[in-house]
């Protein structure tokens, strides 16, 4: 079938009811993380050929978030989905009111390519768990995982139900030429302009799941080696290829040589002298990532790293000292295993400089006695907050996960996943054993006092 044919095939389908029911979203849920669990290591194998990831990053940052989302959303589906009673005002009594959440209808998922299998599944189970049909468009540039996803939705959904279309540019902008519900999409700014623009002409509502440069502040209190220990850490997960990585350093001038010099052996720790021939480090995405990062080398001091294998796409871990504030590796996202390491003298710097640039996707804090903590959550705004830890605060299903401003907004993981899929429909049902005259014409002026009562 054409995208057309599917279109008109996806709408019929919610039509006929069959998502609406919980015992079909749940069947549905359940077959899902059945289906993944099956095929874990043909998962694992399509992570290590498109990005390099070892078997236990694939399962942690990917399959089993992913595993972890679909029994969240199956465990309170029935809570999730039940109508709740609404307050209604004086000037409706007698009346009650509810809240009915309902599912959109037909969405579009876009998929990113340095998570390719987590940022495909988790978004499609909220949208699965809500009740709509869904078109996933997994990223192209992660063509192994790509193939496993398509694999797997194709042996759990009716493609009326669910429908996998791979493709590039071309294939996006065709499926941007059709209506939907909703759209969700995962990447970057340039991107998602694009798919702004499109959802604009058919005033669709979308959630976009951005990125941005995420600073992580160390305060003079901080603990030096647990700061660098999770800093190393966060940033070279995937070589730096997440949007929530630690972008750049604002290290209080008192300790900044000591993080640094911390910073240096966890590397050494984690990935050996030779980190090209650690097991534990993945790869970038492709030669012309490679290129991109390479270019961004050259804004600072290389105290580390700095050199790059563009047949190989490896790049090793990379930290940058003496850069200026307007450097090239300052001026965009970095998405890759390159760290500038920046002074301040006090708090106060640091918020000011956060603040002279688009707000952050994730902020992370390190600070031994936490005093000003909510001195810098009151005067900063990022999509999620991190204190003594970095990239962890996404792995809670109990709490939103998105961003704000440049970094994108609307959220999910949890609840937020089945709200962002939900349309919440107020309900009023009025008694008719009560018809007030003062309401109708002609209202005379001595119903105002009444009303004025009523009204209070």
């Amino acid at each position: 079938m054409n995208l057309q044919e599917l279109s008109k095939a996806r709408r019929s389908f919610f039509a006929t009811g069959a998502t609406l029911t919980f015992q079909s979203r749940k069947q549905s849920l359940k077959a899902l993380f059945d289906e993944i669990k099956r095929r874990e290591q043909d998962i694992c194998a399509a992570l290590r050929e498109d990005l390099g990831k070892t078997e236990f990053e694939a399962k942690t940052t990917e399959i089993s978030l992913t595993l972890e989302d679909i029994s969240y959303l199956m465990s309170h589906l029935k809570a999730f989905m039940k109508s709740r009673r609404a307050g209604v005002s004086p000037l409706n009594f007698p009346a009650r009111g509810m809240i009915r959440p309902e599912p959109l209808g037909s969405v579009l998922i876009f998929s990113a390519w340095n998570y390719p299998f987590q940022l495909l599944f988790s978004p499609l189970a909220g949208a699965v768990a809500a009740g709509n049909c869904v078109v996933v468009k997994p990223a192209e540039l992660a063509k192994a995982t790509a193939e496993i996803a398509r694999e797997i939705i194709e042996k759990v959904f009716p493609p009326e139900h669910v429908c996998v279309i791979p493709g590039g540019h071309d294939v996006s902008a065709e499926l941007l030429r059709e209506s939907y519900d909703y759209i969700f999409y995962t990447g970057g700014p340039s991107g998602a302009k694009v798919v702004m623009r499109a959802a604009a002409e058919y005033l669709t509502p979308l959630t976009l799941e951005l990125g941005g440069k995420s600073p992580c502040i160390v305060d003079s209190d901080a603990s030096v080696e647990l700061s660098a220990k999770r800093i190393v850490w966060g940033k070279f997960l995937n070589a730096g290829q997440t949007c929530v990585a630690p972008d750049y350093v604002l290290a209080h001038s008192s300790i900044k040589e000591k993080l640094i010099d911390a910073m240096l052996a966890h590397i050494r720790r984690f990935y050996g002298d030779d980190p090209a021939a650690s097991p534990d480090y993945p790869r970038i995405i492709s030669p012309e990532h490679c290129d991109r990062l390479a270019a961004l080398m050259g804004s600072g001091k290389v105290l580390c790293g700095g050199t790059f294998d563009r047949e190989k796409r490896f790049i090793p871990p990379t930290l940058l000292t003496d850069v200026s504030p307007n450097s090239p590796v300052m001026q965009e996202e970095i998405f890759g295993p390159v760290l500038p390491v920046l002074p301040v003298d006090s708090l106060d710097e640091a918020i000011q400089f956060v603040n002279g640039r688009p707000k952050p996707l994730a902020l992370y804090y390190f600070s031994g006695k936490k005093r000003r903590l909510d001195e810098l959550l009151e005067k900063t705004s990022s999509g999620g907050v991190c204190v003594n830890e970095t990239i962890m605060h996404l792995v809670n299903p109990s709490m939103p996960f998105g961003g704000v401003g440049a970094s994108g907004f609307g959220a999910y993981h949890g609840k937020w996943s089945f709200d962002t899929f939900t349309h919440y429909k107020a309900v009023m049902v009025k008694a008719d054993w009560l018809d007030l005259p003062m309401r109708y014409p002609p209202n005379l002026d001595r119903n105002l006092g009444l009303l004025r009562l009523i009204s209070k």
